[in-house]
């Protein structure tokens, strides 16, 4: 494995390779993390180093996050990782669970391949099943991977009526019908997070998925009040569309977005990835992120209408014992009975259970 990735290594990286040292990063240089983070492109938002303090603080998992040192003490890669046991996945490190991105950072392969051998050596450490790598790109060739799943991205024009011009006619149709019927969007802060998080709990009911506690997005809200904003769309009856935003770089991210089922027929989605992007261009992102899907599902093709192209996902295995990697999605059969079993359960039910268990899903 070595061998492959410090074959690639840039020319001018002889003298970094000598020295790259691996160790764990504490609390005590999450600046230099986060400033090392902000100045690799390849990074993504949930590299940053608050995210650590949430997962610790709302799901209270273990985290290992490793730093590469060069020869002066400065960073030249990060890996964070998080540890997770349950009957579902087993007992895996994961980098990093609950987000589509994570995975090495590393400004040379040196720094990269000392990163991936210190988490398989922890992997051995700690006696895990498996190491899961969330990368944007096939970072780590000679590890095993899946590639099942892919983001969809949107590039921005300067101006939200640019964008509302390049959209097909039906599609304008669809998000002026919500609003001839009296519905209406608004976003702010956490002072909305009551009725984002209503939506969002029936909305993982029905989808047979074991909701997150509504703590973990207040701690996301409060560690994140400038690169975070809350999105909900307003029926008579309350809200019935909510989605949560994130901010990085020159990127806006929706990576938690519900509607109501039964106000689906309304078109209050549309208004909902409307009010989005329309925000979106006015703050100046030029990129959106939809989040990832499955290619050809439903989710994929309803991001596809708003112009967004796939981008391939790889996520990379380091399996104890070698063999496959595993499928733990729904298409394996004991998930489709699980999900079969939690749609049925009375939405109280469901949220007062769902958040015990969402904390050991990866």
């Amino acid at each position: 494995m070595s061998g492959s990735l410090l074959a690639a290594a840039e020319p001018h990286s002889q003298v970094e390779q000598r020295h790259c040292k691996v160790e764990p990063i504490g609390d005590e240089d999450a600046g230099l993390w986060d400033a090392y983070v902000q100045s690799r492109p390849e990074a993504a938002a949930y590299h940053r180093y608050g995210w650590r303090k949430v997962i610790r603080g709302v799901f209270d998992r273990e985290t290992y996050y490793l730093g590469a040192r060069g020869a002066h003490g400065e960073l030249c890669g990060v890996l964070p990782l998080v540890r997770l046991k349950g009957l579902v996945v087993g007992d895996v490190l994961v980098s990093l669970p609950y987000f589509t991105y994570g995975g090495v950072v590393a400004s040379h392969a040196a720094a990269q391949s000392g990163l991936v051998q210190a988490a398989c050596d922890l992997g051995k450490r700690l006696g895990v099943d498996h190491i899961e790598l969330r990368h944007r790109s096939n970072a780590c060739p000679a590890l095993p991977a899946r590639t099942d799943k892919v983001s969809l991205l949107l590039d921005l024009p300067a101006s939200a009526a640019e964008l509302n011009k390049a959209l097909p006619a039906k599609l304008r149709s669809q998000i002026k019908r919500p609003q001839r019927e009296g519905v209406s969007a608004v976003n702010g802060g956490e002072e909305l997070l009551e009725e984002f998080y209503r939506v969002f709990a029936v909305n993982m009911r029905d989808l047979g998925t074991p909701v997150y506690p509504r703590s973990f997005f207040a701690a996301v809200l409060r560690e994140f009040p400038s690169e975070t904003r809350v999105f909900v769309v307003r029926h008579a009856q309350g809200p019935v569309a909510a989605g949560l935003v994130l901010g990085h770089g020159s990127a806006l991210e929706i990576p938690w977005a519900s509607s109501l089922r039964n106000f689906n027929a309304l078109g209050v989605n549309m208004l909902l990835y409307w009010s989005v992007l329309e925000y979106a261009c006015g703050a100046g992102y030029r990129r959106f992120d939809f989040g990832r899907s499955t290619v050809d599902s439903g989710t994929f093709r309803f991001k596809r209408q708003w112009g967004a192209q796939p981008e391939q996902l790889h996520w990379h295995y380091w399996l104890r014992g070698g063999g496959a990697p595993p499928v733990l999605n729904s298409s394996n059969p004991k998930f489709k009975l699980a999900v079969s079993a939690w749609q049925r359960l009375p939405l109280s039910v469901a949220n007062r259970i769902g958040p015990m268990l969402a904390r050991n899903l990866p």
